[in-house]
């Protein structure tokens, strides 16, 4: 297994130095993780950079001093592949978000769809962006990931649409669709977008909309799958059949 991955705010530590690493990743990394001298762990700033390091002592309950062994940028993967996903109810979207980090994607746009029962407004919809964009955070250090994805503002329809118009490639996961997403012609470079509806499906209106874009309808598989799941199924399906998982 690789090591634990912890994020820090600004990674600036040079080979041979060394870093302390408190607050709430301290913690966790003392009290939660239990790390020791001698152990190896990972600090990353979530868009790319990262450290291999080892620790030198565990102090109190949340300060571990590490040893910087090295420092890397990884690369912004190719294609980029980014997920509309209309907004589920009660916690679902943050298990879509959980799990679409997992497998790897790159953006989450949430979209205020038509159909959507659940609706973001206010003070309400700024609490439930930031529970999204905390679990990606999560998601991405369970995963191992360096580079986390971006969560971004929720969407109308017609600023999806605007975002799909700029895409190298952009599907519809709908059942009106004639061609498998499986056999669709893919970039190796730019960006990859992906729309999945809600529960209620998408509306015509937005359908002809995304359409007018240059998204065309595909479908998955057989089966309906969830708003939650069908985002983590289809990203997977990309994933591999763009090289990215080779």
């Amino acid at each position: 297994m690789t090591a634990p991955v912890f994020v820090v705010e600004r990674l600036d530590a040079a080979p041979g130095g060394r870093y302390v690493l408190d607050g709430p990743e301290g913690r966790h990394a003392v009290s939660v993780k239990r790390l020791r001298s001698g152990e190896d762990v990972v600090l990353t700033d979530g868009a790319g950079r990262w450290a291999d390091c080892v620790v030198l002592e565990a102090e109190g309950k949340d300060r571990l001093t590490v040893r910087v062994d090295s420092v890397a940028e990884e690369p912004a993967p190719r294609p980029r592949i980014t997920v509309v996903q209309a907004l589920p109810k009660g916690d679902r979207g943050e298990l879509a978000v959980e799990t679409m980090t997992e497998v790897g994607v790159d953006g989450i746009v949430p979209w205020s769809a038509s159909r959507c029962i659940t609706q973001w407004k206010g003070e309400r919809g700024l609490k439930a962006l930031g529970k999204w964009r905390a679990t990606a955070r999560e998601a991405g250090k369970q995963s191992r990931r360096v580079r986390f994805p971006e969560v971004a503002d929720a969407a109308t329809s017609k600023q999806v649409a605007a975002l799909l118009a700029k895409a190298d490639f952009a599907a519809v996961l709908h059942e009106s669709g004639t061609e498998p997403l499986a056999a669709a012609e893919l970039p190796t470079e730019g960006e990859i977008m992906l729309v999945v509806g809600p529960e209620g499906g998408v509306s015509p209106e937005e359908l002809a909309l995304f359409e007018e874009a240059g998204a065309r309808p595909y479908v998955l598989g057989p089966t309906v799958l969830r708003t939650s799941t069908a985002g983590t199924a289809a990203a997977a399906l990309l994933l591999g059949r763009t090289g990215r998982w080779g």
